[in-house]
């Protein structure tokens, strides 16, 4: 007994030594070797007991584990400043500046910060074992935002019934502020007052929608949602059409010639703006003279004019299931800058020499003069390369041989193979969904690919490639970071379970052709799902930003966007900047061009936002006229909440939520992707088959749940689902397979 007290004393001495050594600590890392050292622990044991100790602070959230083994003291003072985020389910929080941990605060103690808004703190002192609290003590700065939902106006008040995750409560609006707002229409309300003492904030209405469910309305709500714009400013509508071709002899001398040389563009069969077009044609010594050319917004649209200010807050042109939101105004996307047939065009362009074997011989960038020959859609380019027959058939041939060489070539320098299917719709003329279709990456669209590829390559090494001793110019480029290297390790170990070997260290090129090797070998096989999306999972962002890293998806040391200057601002900065540099100009502002850099890849983030939303939004109109039906499909998303499963049929994915998994308790296993039933043991894991039946299509929310059908839970009848009977009477039944349209695949 004596002995046990000892060595608890020597363990309470131990660690209140270790507590005492941390509390000394500033912003240094420090590990239990250091720990040991500081305190003149020699033995092993000794040395194992700190080890778990910082270890069990660590869990604890005592102290941070920066790396593994490594840890650090939360630098955080009684008060300190932050970002707030609220969340509509009470779980606000602030996110420090210090150290950037996220801290909880009750909305007792929220002071009625919304989310995003800077604000000053004070920290509650840490207690073991339990989260730290923190209260909001003053807001510093409001960020000005906008909340979209429902009006409901009664005879003496209104109220917006929010479709927001960032507020809870509904807002108040005063009659004389609905801005002709009625009950059902969908509005834009920014919150003018909330009172310390009310439940509610109190607002007003900055713009109407139109009615709630109409698609015009919800298309719009979408945009807004992601403080993108809705509308093109009629200013900027006039100052377009007032811009003509000027197509002159004189500009025509200044710029190379190819309108003698055969030209076409291939783009999506619904496009209107043509940005891009390639030239083809033979050299006397056998080798071919690819043009790849770019339509050259940038002679028409001049710096700080209304149309860039415009195009530069836009950042990109916005693509929803059923309309482009086009960042450029009509006049010039479709019009002017359109590379269309048969009409003499201004364009900036890469010319390569290639040889039989594709390899660059010299390249050139130029501004030119084009006259395209043909306009093809990507299906009839198909056409001509898997038939040989039609309009320039010889032309496109040689193009597609050279593009499979160019492709072949990149993938065996470490370019990672993504084929992912793109998920279409049809849609009747009030905007609601029909029938589901499959977007394929066929030839014709990786023969434009590739050589945009090229050309956007060929452009970032013509600017980032400078001879010894010399300082590189500033410059834009489109870069990649490697994968996170966590993310990729749980991925090789779980590849191994299924017999895949997958490097994660070595050279990028080597991990790169060690991913595709598994990419393909997976291709037909049941695990195919789980390993293409988690090695999606793994890879970085690409973002725009001034100082270059490579892009390591493409496995390329420079690259840049140069290409679509009709939908990306960063193509027209790229422009710009190589007018000016190919011409001896000096070195733009580093930092102002980053600043530009990061609002762009800002920009695009929401706009890739949006585009989900309303596809997610047409999945679950599309799905709600199938209410009680039974798909099959594949487990494509494994939470603490439940199951995301992404049907067979159609890709739609909807939610089977954790409380409708009632045989069994089940526990959320994050390293392997999986729930686990603690009495059953039975097991859901990413990317296993499964039936579901759909249970609930909710499109305010665009949300949309399933239950899983299997022997144990057949399927059930709509009532006991939670919703009305389908108009005429549909019962519950196994979906039959669709006749597969041209260009749709199952998987």
């Amino acid at each position: 007994m004596a002995k046990t007290t000892k060595t608890k004393k020597q363990t309470e001495e131990l660690r209140s030594a270790v507590d005492k050594y941390i509390s000394q600590q500033k912003n240094g890392t420090y590990n239990y070797r250091q720990v040991s050292h500081a305190l003149g622990l020699d033995t092993p044991a000794a040395q194992r007991a700190v080890a778990l100790y910082l270890a069990e602070l660590a869990f604890d959230g005592v102290i941070l584990e920066t790396a593994p083994g490594k840890y650090k003291t939360p630098s955080r003072t009684v008060s300190a400043m932050g970002v707030f985020s609220r969340r509509s389910n009470g779980k606000n929080s602030v996110i420090t500046d210090g150290d950037g941990e996220e801290i909880f605060v009750a909305e007792r103690n929220s002071m009625h910060a919304l989310n995003g808004d800077r604000v000053e703190v004070t920290i509650a002192a840490r207690v073991k074992g339990r989260e730290p609290e923190a209260e909001v003590t003053r807001i510093i700065e409001k960020k000005d935002q906008t909340f979209i939902g429902t009006l409901k106006v009664d005879k003496h008040f209104a109220y917006l019934l929010t479709d927001s995750k960032f507020l809870a409560t509904d807002i108040y609006i005063p009659k004389g502020k609905l801005k002709g707002g009625v009950t059902g229409d969908k509005a834009i309300v920014r919150i003018t007052n909330w009172p310390d003492d009310a439940k509610n904030p109190q607002g007003e209405v900055i713009d109407i929608l139109g009615k709630t469910g109409e698609n015009q309305t919800e298309m719009h709500a979408i945009l807004a949602e992601f403080g993108l714009p809705y509308r093109y400013p009629q200013a900027v509508e006039k100052a377009a059409d007032k811009i003509d071709a000027g197509i002159t002899d004189d500009v025509v001398a200044a710029r190379e010639d190819f309108r003698g040389v055969t030209t076409f563009t291939i783009d999506p069969r619904d496009a209107k703006d043509f940005d891009d077009a390639l030239s083809i044609r033979r050299l006397p010594n056998g080798n071919y003279e690819v043009g790849v050319h770019i339509a050259d917004v940038t002679h028409y649209v001049k710096p700080g004019s209304i149309i860039d200010r415009e195009a530069e807050e836009r950042a990109t042109s916005v693509y929803l299931v059923d309309r482009t939101i086009p960042m450029l105004p009509e006049h010039l996307s479709n019009g002017i800058c359109s590379l269309r047939p048969n009409e003499d065009k201004l364009t900036f362009s890469v010319i390569f020499e290639l040889d039989k074997q594709a390899h660059i011989v010299n390249s050139r960038i130029a501004r030119t003069v084009i006259r395209s020959d043909r306009r093809f859609t990507y299906e009839e380019a198909q056409e001509v390369i898997e038939t040989g027959k039609g309009d320039f058939s010889k032309e496109i041939l040689a193009l597609d041989r050279l593009a499979k060489t160019i492709r072949k070539n990149r993938y065996d320098n470490g370019s990672v193979d993504f084929d992912r299917v793109e998920v279409r719709f049809d849609i009747d003329e009030k905007g609601h969904p029909t029938s589901v279709f499959f977007k394929e990456s066929k030839d014709a669209n990786k023969l434009i690919e590739e050589f945009m590829l090229l050309a956007n390559k060929a452009v970032a090494e013509a600017i980032g490639v400078v001879p010894k001793r010399k300082k590189a110019k500033a410059f834009v480029y489109r870069v990649h970071d490697v994968p996170d290297a966590e993310r990729l390790s749980n991925l090789a170990a779980l590849a191994r379970t299924f017999g895949y070997k997958l490097k994660t260290e070595g050279e990028p090129k080597e991990i790169n052709r060690s991913i595709n090797k598994m990419l393909q070998d997976v291709k037909g096989k049941g695990e195919e799902n789980l390993l293409a999306t988690l090695a999606i999972r793994s890879m970085a962002k690409a973002i725009y930003t001034t100082e270059n890293i490579g892009h390591y998806g493409l496995g390329f040391d420079f690259y840049t966007h140069f290409t679509s200057p009709i939908r990306r601002y960063p193509d027209m900065m790229v422009h710009r900047l190589l007018e000016k540099y190919l011409a001896g100009g000096r070195s733009v502002s580093l930092e102002k061009l980053e600043e530009e850099c990061k609002h762009s890849s800002d920009q695009e983030q929401l706009a890739a936002n949006a585009e989900r939303a309303s596809i997610k939004y047409k999945q679950v109109e599309y799905m709600g006229d199938h209410l009680g039906e039974v798909f099959s499909g594949v487990i494509s998303g494994v939470t603490e909440w439940g199951l995301y499963i992404e049907l067979d049929d159609n890709k739609c994915e909807g939610l089977v939520p954790m409380r409708d998994l009632a045989d069994d308790y089940y526990d959320f296993d994050e390293r392997n992707y999986c729930l686990t039933g603690r009495k059953y043991n039975n097991r859901y894991r990413l990317g296993d088959h499964i039936k579901v039946q759909v249970a609930r299509a909710d499109l305010q929310r665009k949300q949309l749940d399933f239950v899983v059908v299997d022997e144990k839970n057949p399927p059930r009848s709509l009532d006991t689902l939670g919703n009305r009977p389908a108009p005429g009477g549909r019962q519950s039944q196994e979906k039959p397979g669709k006749k597969k349209r041209k260009g749709q695949r199952r998987r």
